[in-house]
């Protein structure tokens, strides 16, 4: 059976779901002197969940200014993402094992992640951050680490050619296991940053 067409607004989706990646913020973990990818994955392997308060910049070529949201962002391991939007308007956007489900007002798209290999593998790169998951990151994106455990960023490059269509670059930014910033450039030129603030743990 052929899966339904991929949805024009899953592209902006796949964006919003790495706001997910802010709910590794906690505490700092104690480190010792040398700083590396297999070390930051041992760190976030320690977080069960998260919550944190975003304040997201959208920077569109068509438009003069940036458009602005905020709004809360949860993490219960191994697997369940949800970004709660509050500004400007109301919107949800929950993923749990192999289901998203997107709401805007009256609006509820549901998507099986199976049907949309490309998006699957864009959300597991994802959960496998926040999973500390070394392996499940290098099957679907080239990883480097820059920085030191003060100060690191972690670059990610999909591999995946439809993903490279919609996504060139992520750039996660943050202070020992605590992500900072998650900075987003797709292939049409357009980009997004997004800035974080720790909340409380669920």
């Amino acid at each position: 059976m052929t899966p339904p067409a991929f949805p024009v607004f899953s592209l902006r989706v796949m964006r919003r779901v790495l706001v997910a990646l802010a709910l590794t913020l906690v505490p700092a973990i104690s480190h010792a002197a040398e700083w590396d990818i297999d070390q930051l994955m041992r760190g976030l392997a320690q977080i069960h969940s998260g919550h944190a308060r975003f304040v997201e910049k959208k920077f569109i070529a068509m438009l003069d200014r940036p458009v602005e949201s905020s709004g809360e962002l949860f993490y219960t391991a191994p697997d369940r993402l949800e970004k709660r939007t509050i500004k400007p308007k109301p919107e949800s956007m929950t993923v749990d094992a192999g289901t998203l489900v997107i709401e805007r007002g009256r609006q509820k798209h549901r998507l099986q992640l199976q049907d949309y290999p490309e998006l699957a593998a864009f959300i597991d790169s994802i959960r496998g951050t926040l999973a500390g998951d070394r392996k499940a990151l290098e099957r679907n994106s080239q990883m480097s680490l820059e920085g030191t455990a003060g100060r690191w960023t972690l670059q990610l490059l999909p591999l995946d050619e439809k993903m490279q269509a919609v996504v060139t670059r992520i750039r996660i930014s943050g202070v020992r296991y605590a992500v900072r910033s998650i900075e987003i450039t797709q292939a049409d030129g357009d980009s997004s940053l997004m800035l974080i603030e720790k909340l409380t743990t669920p």
